[in-house]
């Protein structure tokens, strides 16, 4: 019998996927929702990971409660050690369900959801939850990724088969790695009947920022989650020392340019 994978985080939660999601920010990754906060709203950020999302909302929502939720401990130690050396003593993080969130309807001001839609077998569930926990007036807000969508140059080979390898292996596992363009839809779906959709980009076309992309993905793909998942897929040892290489190839080279577009949702709960 072939393993069940549904509902496999594809990224797992390697040092080095921490240590990339660590490097996200309110301002980088969530600018859309930014103009919508103020003092004393209470915020729920679903998959916070690491947490510095979390925590940069925290301070600019303070003193409303803020809560961090991940569905498993590993990344939620990093976010808890990241709020000790901020000094942020009131931002909580737990685990818990995205599908299933374990918390009262009308719950907080603002749910937020940064790149996990995509990786989730229900996202339309997902986003129903989110709304239930919202309060009326509140608001809703998810940003995803497109896997289909990014595009970068040197267009090396071995790229487009780590993409190729990446959607199988989310698709595998019940995800959608194309997430951004669905947001629209998926957001009618759950019920809102008039979402604000927007896109943005993460755009590495400096030396510095194409040297860290390229070393992070690199040691990504090196490590035991892809690397096992790619061979489920059918890959070969070689084919991801393959791919490895041309992660490190690409970031050293001067004319490297990598562009990640993300979907965008905002909806304010009816009142």
């Amino acid at each position: 019998m072939e393993p069940d994978t549904r509902g496999r985080y594809t990224h797992g939660h390697e040092r080095s996927v921490l240590a990339s999601h660590g490097t996200r920010t309110a301002a980088n990754s969530a600018a859309y929702l930014l103009p919508h906060l103020r003092p004393g709203l209470d915020v729920l950020d679903i998959g916070c990971g690491p947490g510095t999302i979390t925590l940069d909302l925290a301070a600019l929502v303070a003193p409303g409660r803020v809560i961090g939720l991940d569905n498993v401990e590993t990344p939620l130690i990093a976010a808890r050690a990241e709020a000790v050396a901020r000094g942020d003593a009131r931002t909580e993080f737990r685990i818990g369900d995205a599908l299933n969130l374990p918390f009262d309807d009308a719950s907080f001001d603002v749910v937020h959801a940064h790149q996990v839609l995509q990786h989730l077998t229900d996202p339309v569930k997902a986003l129903q939850e989110m709304i239930r926990v919202c309060r009326p007036g509140g608001w809703i807000a998810a940003r995803d990724a497109d896997y289909a969508a990014m595009n970068w140059y040197p267009e090396l080979p071995e790229l487009e088969r780590w993409r190729q390898t990446y959607r199988a292996v989310a698709r595998s596992n019940g995800a959608e790695p194309d997430a951004g363009r669905r947001l629209r839809a998926w957001g009618r779906a759950a019920g809102l009947t008039e979402p604000r959709v927007t896109a943005s980009t993460w755009l590495y076309a400096d030396p510095e920022s194409c040297r860290w992309w390229g070393n992070s993905q690199a040691d990504r793909c090196a490590g035991e989650t892809f690397s096992r998942q790619a061979m489920e897929q059918g890959l070969r040892p070689a084919d991801i020392d393959g791919i490895v290489h041309a992660w490190r190839q690409w970031g050293s080279d001067p004319d490297a340019w990598f562009c990640l577009v993300h979907g965008e949702l905002l909806a304010q709960r009816p009142a």
